[in-house]
């Protein structure tokens, strides 16, 4: 006699991805509240998962900045930014719930009275709101001012997990500016807060199609026995802009291109492409993979023609005249920072060996576009006539992340005719044109994550480190040129970079996708 198969319902089991994930009690402490990202991003982004129904009933908020605001002058500040920037629709009855559990607290980050306002104020958000002692701490703030906060927060008691409950603390990059660096910053925070209570965020790893990645991968059997060195000629992963720097250049001179999104956006696209299967979905699962990745990242012997550098000079970008780097507010005429930068990576194991990965980043360029693009090899034989195949390229599979999100496959098909002649065709899958429901913002997602403990798409600090390792050298070959009077080539805005980037895949028998 057989045992009868024990059928369980997915809908009352709690391991079932597709049901929704609702954070339980919780708060938020939002350091910053005055930037663009805070206005921009975090607070529509917590309305929408409130308008989504995945925060508790008692879901707080509360504002540090240096503003002598009260609680509704706060509330006025978060309806401004949801009404301007907000996925969602604007329901009424959502944000009289949210807003009651808006305070704000006065203050700046050296003010010890201020931490113990703050601590007062959340203890009384336990009680009023429900919130149980747990609490998220996200600094949207300069790098520098890290250290400042969570030893406040550690010695006023606001770091401290009592009772089950859970204190998080939310960082944005840059994660340093070099290894050094980044190794300082992460030992501030990890005196404070265990590693698994420390998230950095990286927005572009909560974007759907970054998630998709992962799904198109290892959820269909068609691309695995071809995602490897016998069948891969080189990937590029691109993110080119085709603003300028705008207000940032307080932030961006002497941060460049390199670090600004090489060192984390697009290195962990990379490491989510070059990855080998996880065994299943859990942070650590995913982390372990991921840091194989770059452990076994390896640079050309010859950076000088393995690299890429450029700044943009004046020229027209969507039609507009614009102003060169050097003419940007706050540059110096002096200033060697790239605002282009393309760099060839290795990856020294058996799925890789031998396939260049070309990573590249710049501002002011032809559009705006990130993608990673995984070209094929040329089949080993051909029997056609030459001329019947004359416009075939190689075959392409291009994950388009931003603006418009899908998978483009290039191949070679007949055009319609009595003689044989072969073009390239493409097949396109457009997330807007398959699915009904949009897709959430990247904070969303991030925020979603944070409240809920989950960490699958945050980069723990192994990763960080590991990421400089990779780009220091470069780094540090650069400021050598910059000592021998070199500096960056110039492109003209509106272009795809400088001519140093299309000799360096030139030396390779390539050319850099146009998209």
């Amino acid at each position: 006699m057989t045992d009868t198969p024990t059928y369980v319902n997915p809908l009352r089991d709690p391991e079932d991805r597709r049901l929704p994930r609702i954070a339980g009690p919780c708060g938020m402490v939002l350091f910053g509240v005055t930037g663009d990202l805070a206005r921009k991003k975090v607070m529509p982004a917590i309305y929408d998962l409130a308008n989504r129904g995945l925060l508790p009933p008692g879901f707080s908020l509360v504002g540090f900045a240096r503003r002598d605001w009260a609680d509704q002058d706060f509330a006025q500040i978060v309806h401004d930014a949801v009404k301007t920037h907000s996925r969602t629709e604007f329901r009424e009855e959502v944000w009289r719930q949210l807003s009651e559990g808006f305070r704000f607290v006065p203050g700046d980050f050296s003010d010890d009275m201020a931490f113990d306002q703050l601590r007062r104020t959340i203890e009384e958000l336990d009680l009023v709101r429900g919130t149980g002692g747990n609490h998220a701490f996200y600094l949207s703030i300069p790098p520098k001012f890290f250290g400042d906060v969570v030893q406040q927060l550690e010695e006023h008691g606001l770091s401290e997990q009592r009772d089950g409950s859970w204190r998080r603390v939310v960082v944005e990059k840059p994660f340093g500016h070099d290894l050094e660096s980044a190794r300082e910053l992460n030992d501030s925070l990890g005196r404070v807060f265990p590693p698994a209570s420390v998230f950095r965020i990286d927005h572009y790893l909560g974007k759907e199609t970054v998630q998709n990645i992962l799904a198109m991968r290892f959820a269909n059997a068609m691309f695995e026995p071809i995602w490897n060195s016998n069948y891969v000629d080189h990937v590029q992963i691109t993110m080119a802009e085709d603003i300028g720097i705008g207000g940032r250049a307080g932030y961006y001179d002497g941060i460049g291109a390199a670090r600004d999104v090489i060192q984390n956006h697009l290195l962990q696209l990379m490491a989510l492409i070059a990855m080998e299967e996880p065994t299943d979905f859990r942070a650590e699962s995913l982390r372990i993979e991921k840091q194989k990745v770059f452990e076994s990242v390896t640079l050309p012997r010859r950076l000088d023609l393995t690299t890429a550098r450029g700044q943009y000079t004046a020229g027209w970008s969507g039609g507009v005249k614009v102003a060169g780097f050097h003419d940007e507010e706050g540059i110096p005429q002096r200033s060697k920072t790239e605002t282009f930068a393309a760099i060839t990576l290795g990856i020294d194991n058996r799925r890789w060996a031998g396939v260049p990965f070309y990573l590249r980043h710049g501002k002011r360029l032809g559009r705006r576009v990130t993608e990673v693009a995984v070209v094929f090899k040329r089949a080993p034989h051909l029997p056609f006539h030459a001329s019947a195949t004359e416009e075939l390229t190689q075959n392409t599979l291009v994950v388009r992340v931003q603006p418009d999100e899908g998978l483009t496959i290039r191949f070679g098909s007949k055009v319609p005719g009595t003689h044989l002649e072969i073009r390239d065709v493409t097949m396109d899958f457009a997330y807007g044109g398959s699915f009904t429901e949009s897709s959430p913002e990247a904070y969303e997602r991030l925020i979603l994550d944070v409240l809920l403990g989950d960490p699958p798409l945050f980069p723990r600090h192994q990763e960080v480190e590991l990421s400089w390792k990779i780009l220091d050298p470069i780094l540090d070959h650069w400021a050598r040129q910059d000592q021998r009077s070199g500096k960056p080539d110039r492109y003209q805005a509106g272009t795809w970079g400088p001519p140093s980037a299309d000799a360096m895949m030139a030396r390779d028998g390539r050319t850099w996708r146009r998209p």
